[in-house]
C-alpha cells in the first residue's frame, strides 16, 4: 500500500474518531458514537496489518497477539460488572501508557529499524518525541497502577503524604526535563533508562496524595496523560493514526478534567498536586455516629412517596454496587402511575467515573429528559416533597458548606437537605468515599433507610 493511501485511511479513521468523540457527548448518540468508534479502529488496526505487505514472520507475530489482547479485552468487556468500570478504565490507561513505554524503548535500542537514524546518533526530533513519549507513559502505567488499586479497594483511598512531597515531585520533574536535554547531546543508553525509571516513580507521587473523592478527576486526567502518551510516540513513528488519535484523548482529557474540577469548584492544579482532603475526619466521625438518627422501613418510605406530589432521585455508588437501577425503575414506574412527578438529580462526581450514574440509568431505560445535571435541578429541591438518595453519600453531604475544615468544603453538593422529606438509602452510618460523616444523616427531615438499596427499593415497589 503507498504512503498516499495509507495517509488517506488513517485521515479517515481520525475523522471516525471524532465523529465518535461527538457522539459519545450525549446519552442519546452515544451508541452511535462507539459504533463510528469501532469502525475507525478497526480501519486503522486493518491498514497497519496490511501495510507490512507480506507474510513475514512479523506479520504473524502481530496477528497472533492481536487475536490474543483482543480476546483477553473481549472477555473482559463481557464480564466485568459496571460497579468494576472505573478501575477497569484505570487499567486500561496503565496499559497505555505501558505500550508507549515499550514503543519508546523499541525505537530507541532500534532506531534504524524506524528510520530514526543509528544508536548514539539520533535524530534530536525523533529522541525528544520518543523521550517525552516513554516519560509520560512511564507517569500513566504506575499512577493508573495507584488509581486501580485505591478504586479497588487494595489500597487506602485516603490521600498519603509526607513532609516535602511537593518539593520532590517539582525536583523530580526538573530532573527529567533535564535528563531529557541531556540525553539529546549525550545518546547514552543509561540516561535513557533513568528517564524511564525516574518518570515510573513520579506515577506513584503525584496520584498517592489524591484522596478518593477526587478519583473521576484522576481517571479523566490519566485519560489524556495516556493520549498524550500515544500522540508523542506517535511523531516518533510518523504515524498519523497515533497523532491524531492521541491528541484527541489527551485534548479531551484535559477538558473533562476541568469540567470535573470546575464541577466541584477546585483548582484542577489542587487536585493534581495532591493532598487536597488529608484531614483526619476520625474523631468527628465518631462524635457524629453517637447522634440518634429516625430509621424507618419500606412501608414508612411508600407512605411519604405515595402522598407526595413530586419525588427527586438522587443516585450514587451505593446503587451502583446494589444493581438497584432496574429496581427503582420500577418503583419510579408505579410512583408514576400514582400522578406523583419524578425526576433524577446527577452531580457531576457522583459514582467513581465521570458519567457512571448516567450509564447505569440508561442501562434501565430510564428517559434522557427525566435525567438533570446538579446545576439545572438544585434548586427544585426547595420545592420537593420527598428526595430518595440512593447510595450517594459524599455528594449530599452538607458540611461542604458548612464546615471549612472538611475535605469536600467547596465542592458544590445536591441540595437534598432543603427537601421536605429525605430518604436515604445506606446499609450503616459509615462514612463515603471521601472518609468524612454525612451531616445530613442525622437532621430532622431525614429518615435512614438501612438495607441492601436494590431490596429496600424493591421492597417500597411492594409497598406502594
Amino acid at each position: 500500500m503507498s504512503a498516499n493511501l495509507l495517509a488517506v485511511f488513517y485521515l479517515i479513521s481520525g475523522v471516525l474518531f471524532i465523529l465518535a468523540l461527538r457522539g459519545l457527548s450525549s446519552p442519546e448518540t452515544s451508541r452511535q458514537g462507539n459504533f463510528f468508534g469501532i469502525i475507525g479502529m478497526a480501519i486503522a488496526i486493518g491498514v497497519t496489518i496490511i501495510s507490512i505487505g507480506n507474510f513475514s514472520t512479523g506479520f504473524i507475530f502481530l496477528l497472533f497477539f492481536l487475536i490474543i489482547g483482543g480476546s483477553i479485552g473481549a472477555f473482559i468487556a463481557f464480564k466485568i460488572p459496571m460497579t468494576a468500570m472505573p478501575e477497569l478504565v484505570a487499567g486500561f490507561h496503565s496499559l497505555v501508557g505501558l505500550a508507549a513505554v515499550f514503543v519508546a524503548i523499541s525505537a530507541f535500542l532500534n532506531p534504524e529499524v524506524f528510520n530514526l537514524g543509528v544508536p548514539g546518533n539520533i535524530k534530536i526530533s525523533s529522541l525528544i518525541e520518543m523521550s517525552l513519549g516513554a516519560a509520560i507513559g512511564a507517569i500513566t502505567f504506575t499512577g493508573s497502577i495507584i488509581a486501580f488499586l485505591k478504586l479497588r479497594g487494595l489500597m487506602s483511598g485516603s490521600p498519603i503524604t509526607f513532609t516535602g512531597q511537593h518539593f520532590l515531585n517539582l525536583a523530580l520533574g526538573i530532573i527529567i526535563v533535564g535528563l531529557i536535554i541531556y540525553l539529546c547531546s549525550i545518546q547514552h543508553e543509561y540516561l535513557f533508562w533513568s528517564l524511564i525509571a525516574l518518570s515510573l516513580l513520579v506515577g506513584v507521587l503525584l496520584i498517592i496524595p489524591i484522596g478518593g473523592a477526587d478519583m473521576p478527576v484522576v481517571i479523566s486526567m490519566l485519560n489524556s496523560y495516556s493520549g498524550w502518551a500515544a500522540a508523542g510516540i506517535g511523531f516518533t513513528l510518523e504515524n498519523s493514526a497515533l497523532i491524531i488519535t492521541g491528541a484527541l484523548v489527551g485534548s479531551s482529557g484535559a477538558i473533562l478534567s476541568y469540567i470535573m474540577c470546575k464541577g466541584m469548584n477546585r483548582s484542577f492544579f489542587n487536585v493534581i498536586l495532591g493532598g487536597w482532603g488529608a484531614t483526619d475526619e476520625g474523631s468527628k466521625t465518631s462524635s457524629k455516629e453517637q447522634k440518634p438518627v429516625k430509621n424507618g422501613n419500606a412501608d414508612d418510605a411508600a407512605f411519604l412517596m405515595k402522598n407526595a406530589s413530586s419525588v427527586i432521585i438522587v443516585p450514587g455508588y451505593g446503587m451502583a454496587v446494589a444493581q438497584a437501577q432496574h429496581a427503582l425503575r420500577e418503583m419510579v414506574d408505579s410512583l408514576k402511575k400514582n400522578g406523583v412527578k419524578v425526576s433524577y438529580a446527577i452531580h457531576p462526581v457522583a459514582g467513581r467515573m465521570p458519567g457512571h450514574m448516567n450509564v447505569l440509568l440508561a442501562e434501565a431505560n430510564v428517559p434522557y429528559d427525566e435525567v438533570f445535571e446538579l446545576e439545572d435541578i438544585n434548586n427544585d429541591f426547595a420545592n420537593c416533597d420527598v428526595a430518595y438518595v440512593i447510595g450517594a453519600n459524599d455528594v449530599t453531604n452538607p458540611v461542604a458548606k458548612t464546615d471549612p475544615q472538611s475535605p469536600i468544603y467547596g465542592m458544590p453538593i445536591l441540595d437534598v437537605e432543603k427537601s421536605k422529606s429525605v430518604l436515604f438509602v445506606k446499609r450503616s452510618l459509615s462514612p463515603g468515599y471521601a472518609g468524612i460523616d454525612n451531616d445530613l444523616f442525622y437532621r430532622e427531615n431525614t429518615l435512614m433507610l438501612f438495607a441492601d438499596a436494590k431490596k429496600m427499593t424493591e421492597d417500597i415497589t411492594k409497598s406502594l
